[in-house]
């Protein structure tokens, strides 16, 4: 019930002011749904945007390492035997 007091609280405060434009208007509104996502991130104690960006090239390239070394073994492994 809070929650959605703050985001009515903030909307009625929004058309208070004046802001009729679409689009100031909506980037308000992103705006406020950014900082309480900041605020659930930050209470959750979890990676910032910069760290999960090292850590998702960091796990492309281990996969493509691992990608490599496959395609190198598939060519080692493929020796045919002789037929008698």
């Amino acid at each position: 019930m809070t929650k959605s007091k703050f985001v009515i609280d903030k909307l009625a405060k929004l058309f208070e002011q004046g802001l009729i434009s679409y689009k100031d208007l909506s980037s308000e509104i992103f705006n406020i749904l950014r900082s309480k996502r900041d605020e659930i991130v930050f209470k959750m104690k979890l990676t910032s945007k910069e760290e999960t960006d090292i850590l998702i090239k960091r796990v492309e390239n281990l996969e493509k390492k691992i990608g490599k070394l496959e395609k190198i073994n598939l060519k080692k492994g493929t020796i045919k035997a002789k037929k008698f």
